[in-house]
């Protein structure tokens, strides 16, 4: 049986030239984002030494038009070769050797800069002290620049060294000998597997989970972005634009950006194919987008440009940046105001889906879809809804709306689902059996803190309210409000509680500002609860028992018993804050 590749040797300096001149390019399966320098530092090192660094996989392109470069400058040609695996290296080693700017996961064009001891045979990547130190020489890429003189490059260098140390006629032929050699790095040879342009994208997904176990594993999503990348490009740019653009805010325009979420463009790819097509495997979606009938197995040009033109208008609405902050506000009216409070970015963008199909597709009126979707999205992160198999349960659910015709119908069923999850079983026995833990992340603490946002609570023992506290954004030396145990850790050791896992349980925290949890620090409750009930009339001193979920006499009780009453309370002021929404 014939392979679908062949090994085709290359050295350092041909794959440069042929990235250079674009006949080796990206197709995006894997993401355009270097290594950190550090490791880019690794690599030279282990070239230096002639210690092998793994093999190139390509996949022959057939000058598919619309494919991506490496770097940022113009290419010449189209690519005929993909970088299927690999890419981080060969990107990393070109911006080297080439000087060039490569773009980083935060979208900036940055310059890889790596500098060397030749004294040491040492490579580094240069801080402060070393851009001091005469031993280095700042920036390896000068030495593959066209037209550099290598000779010159080391007399200058040795002459600088003179200034600084004795260099003996030894060290002189050391220091040659070391830029030499790293000069000829460019003759170093690699082993490249070139794939058929005969395999599609799903062979080429096997072969490199197969042969490279420890890389990241291809998924649906990455090849529809190379779908698009291929077919749409400029839908698949808009994506990664909204996706920078949410990153930091700005003064001048309108921008994605928010305090709850910086979304991917994977991410972003979901929620319009939620829309566009009601699915949520993305199997399905690359399939379609490819113009493959689902049930006949054919596949049709003109089919696949039918269903990029739903991926069109989809994709659109999805990334309108007044559709995004409309739904940004119904997390927030549902208590989320912090984006440490979520426990699943997926909670967030299937959400958003549900927005768009009530706003887009049954023009359900807008305050009543910003309250519908608070309900929604407090259910799913209590619930953990989409954090198991996200995929599985959001499909079931779109599967319920296919037969939806029109807006009350749209919002009976999602009014529907959300009671079926938040029974009277699950607020009496469920939430305070999930509070019954010490975990920090727990999306039943989290919905505490929402609730206490939307029940307008004050902190404990504060005049400010929780939501003024812990809005996103905040910045100072210390949280403005932090966790406080009621019953202290230390105290509780002294009096035989010295496990973790008990002294550290939801029930025991509340939210007090910074100065108060210090002022308290390991004095049991019955000290310090006079002074700060001094502080309250009794009517907000009343209501700040009930936020905070405190028995009354609570500072007596033996802390197991504490600890089990205060989670029923916690539970009953979430559930109330819940029939807020």
């Amino acid at each position: 049986m014939a392979t679908l590749f062949k090994d085709v040797k290359y050295n350092l300096n041909s794959l440069i030239q042929n990235i250079d001149l674009g006949t080796i390019g990206l197709p995006d399966i894997q993401r355009p984002f270097v290594w950190k320098d550090t490791k880019v530092r690794d690599l030279f090192d282990s070239l230096y030494k002639g210690y092998p660094v793994g093999y190139f996989l390509f996949w022959e392109n057939a000058n598919i038009d619309g494919v991506k470069g490496i770097g940022t400058d113009i290419k010449q040609k189209f690519a005929n070769l993909l970088i299927v695996d690999g890419q981080q290296r060969l990107t990393s080693l070109y911006a080297v050797l080439k000087g060039q700017e490569v773009i980083r996961e935060n979208y900036e064009k940055t310059k890889i800069i790596i500098a060397f001891n030749p004294l040491e045979n040492k490579f580094e990547v240069p801080d402060a002290a070393i851009k001091r130190n005469p031993r280095y020489y700042q920036n390896i890429s000068d030495l593959w620049q066209p037209n550099i003189n290598i000779f010159k490059v080391i007399m200058d260098f040795v002459a600088n060294l003179k200034n600084h140390i004795v260099v003996s006629d030894e060290l002189e032929m050391k220091i040659q000998e070391a830029f030499m050699r790293l000069k000829n790095l460019e003759n170093y040879p690699f082993s490249v597997l070139e794939l058929s342009q005969e395999i599609d994208e799903e062979q080429v997904a096997d072969v490199f989970v197969r042969i490279n176990s420890e890389g990241k594993t291809l998924n649906q999503a990455d090849f529809i972005l190379t779908l698009m990348s291929v077919f749409w490009d400029e839908g698949r740019t808009n994506l990664e634009n909204f996706c920078r653009d949410a990153r930091l805010p700005s003064t001048t325009y309108a921008t994605p950006f928010n305090y709850l979420i910086v979304p991917k463009p994977e991410q972003m790819l979901r929620a319009s194919v939620g829309l566009a097509f009601r699915r949520a495997r993305l199997q399905y979606i690359y399939s379609i987008l490819r113009g493959k009938d689902l049930e006949t197995g054919l596949f049709s040009e003109e089919r696949r440009e039918q269903q990029f033109e739903k991926l069109k208008v989809a994709q659109a609405h999805t990334l309108d940046i007044q559709n995004w902050h409309e739904f940004i506000k119904a997390l927030k009216q549902a208590g989320y105001n912090n984006e440490s409070f979520i426990s699943s970015n997926n909670n967030i963008l299937y959400s958003y889906v549900f927005f768009l199909i009530g706003r887009i597709d049954y023009k359900v009126d807008l305050y009543e879809l910003k309250k519908l979707i608070a309900k929604w999205f407090f259910m799913c992160s209590i619930t953990g809804r989409y954090t198991g198999s996200p995929e599985t349960a959001m499909e079931m659910d779109l599967a319920k709306f296919r037969s939806v015709e029109n807006a009350d119908d749209f919002v009976k069923e999602l009014n529907s689902i959300v009671d079926s999850q938040l029974t009277s079983d699950f607020w009496e026995v469920t939430l305070p059996m999930d509070l019954a833990t010490s975990s920090f992340r727990s999306p039943s603490l989290f919905a505490y803190y929402a609730s206490l946002n939307i029940h307008n609570a004050l902190g404990l023992f504060s005049k400010l309210q929780v939501k003024e506290l812990l809005e996103s954004g905040l910045r100072a030396n210390k949280s403005a409000l932090e966790r406080h145990h009621l019953f202290p850790k230390a105290w509780l050791m002294r009096n035989g509680v010295t496990e973790q896992r008990d002294y550290n349980q939801i029930a025991n925290f509340a939210l007090v500002e910074w100065s108060d949890n210090i002022a308290i620090s390991d004095k049991e409750p019955k000290i310090y609860l006079p002074y700060y009930r001094s502080r309250f009339d009794n009517d907000v001193w009343q209501r700040m028992y009930y936020w905070h979920a405190l028995p009354e006499n609570w500072e007596e009780m033996n802390y197991q018993d504490f600890l089990l009453e205060r989670r029923k309370r916690i539970a009953k002021v979430v559930q109330k804050a819940f029939e807020k929404l």
